[in-house]
């Protein structure tokens, strides 16, 4: 349990202020609003979690994923209770302590005070209000659900960034050993190695073929190992490159898709990533083209991207959606997929259906993310030892022949 310091308007819009115990800063946030209390500042918390850390990392000209949920979820709780849209904008710049978010929402402030809407006022902040989130609120303002929009936004927000920092984060622990097992093989090949061949070398034996590979390999570091660095960071440089072209990130994502186990990973993580915001934005009251064109925006992969605008112009022409993602079955879209989308054309619950497809693919994903990360670790110890212990055998058994020798 942790303090956090707050400060709040209580029903009858008086300011309040105090200090509430709570296990994270969600929780205190929750329980004030029990209380009947609109949240317009807390701190406090003390040491976080290291997830809570990986939440606050900063995207976007400085405003994290924890910052838009917590800003949401206060904007929700300020329309509920009947607070205008100006004052709710103008009392959240005022609290806010990141100096960017603070002119974001000033600056919408203003925009609402000359007129314009609050969904056309995010939309001049496309770093911060994404184009899916600013349709989104355009829908609550049209159906008058402006408080239950927030809501909705500040829940996906927070799902949406768990389901793809736990996919990514998984691939953090290899790859951080897989540098460092680099690091310590190049250290030992450029260094230890070289003394010691030339001791194996003035011996006269005549050395084993792996024995032979590997001061090849260290002779070949040391005298050509900065030419061979150079190479690799023009060659990582003209990679990066050619992945922010059209066609490398198509590259790029098929290559994704062609890693066993991987591949399936990432194809679960789209798929859910695509039936959550279909069914967001279809429940609340935006067309079936328009949510797949923003859908298509915010999928963050190539592939996916190509296919959701193509169903577009088959949905555009009249064709069924679940008629235009079958030509993608089985490699993009799994058959099951298409099937339950049929299923939801047919008895008119399509968003009940992308609903439970977003909840089955996310549990995939958590699933297949678990299983990734337990088996990678016996993997690379496995690795690791095999890499180590030819190394020393290369070098070591030499060494103990010449000295039976003796």
């Amino acid at each position: 349990m942790a303090e956090f310091k707050y400060e709040a308007l209580d029903q009858n819009g008086k300011a309040a202020s105090g200090v509430v115990n709570a296990g994270s800063q969600e929780s205190a946030i929750a329980s004030l609003q029990q209380k009947g209390l609109t949240i317009t500042s807390i701190q406090g918390g003390g040491n976080k979690t290291l997830l809570q850390q990986m939440r606050t990392i900063t995207v976007f000209g400085g405003v994290s994923s924890r910052d838009l949920v917590i800003l949401s979820r206060q904007i929700a709780t300020l329309f509920e209770a009947q607070v205008s849209a100006l004052r709710v904008f103008r009392l959240l710049a005022e609290q806010s302590e990141k100096p960017f978010l603070r002119q974001v929402l000033a600056e919408i402030s203003d925009d609402l005070q000359g007129g314009n809407s609050i969904s056309k006022s995010l939309e001049k902040h496309p770093k911060v209000f994404s184009d899916f989130y600013v349709n989104m609120v355009r829908a609550g303002e049209e159906s008058g659900k402006l408080d239950q929009t927030f809501l909705f936004l500040a829940d996906y927000i927070d799902r949406s960034y768990e389901l793809g920092s736990k996919a990514r984060n998984a691939l953090i622990y290899p790859a951080f050993i897989l540098v460092t097992f680099v690091a310590v093989m190049t250290l030992m090949l450029t260094l230890v190695i070289p003394k010691i061949g030339a001791i194996l070398q003035d011996s006269g034996q005549i050395l084993p073929l792996y024995t032979r590979i590997i001061l090849g390999l260290s002779t070949f570091l040391t005298d050509y190992g900065v030419f061979l660095l150079i190479a690799l960071i023009i060659g990582g440089y003209l990679v990066y490159r050619y992945v922010q072209t059209s066609p490398g990130k198509i590259a790029f994502s098929r290559f994704k898709f062609s890693i066993p186990y991987v591949g399936s990973l990432y194809q679960k993580l789209y798929l859910s990533r695509i039936a959550d915001n279909m069914n967001v934005m279809l429940t609340s009251g935006i067309s079936a083209v328009r949510a797949l064109e923003i859908t298509a925006n915010v999928v963050e992969d190539h592939i996916y991207e190509g296919i959701l605008r193509e169903a577009i112009e088959g949905v555009k022409s009249g064709s069924p959606l679940s008629q235009n993602l079958a030509r993608y079955t089985p490699l993009y879209i799994p058959g099951i997929f298409v099937q339950m989308l049929q299923i939801g054309e047919e008895t008119g619950e399509m968003g009940n259906i992308l609903s439970r497809l977003a909840k089955f693919y996310n549990r995939e994903v958590n699933a297949a993310v678990d299983t990734l990360v337990s088996l990678i670790e016996p993997i690379l110890i496995v690795g690791l030892a095999l890499g180590v212990g030819f190394l020393l055998a290369a070098v070591l058994l030499p060494i103990y022949n010449s000295a039976s020798n003796l």
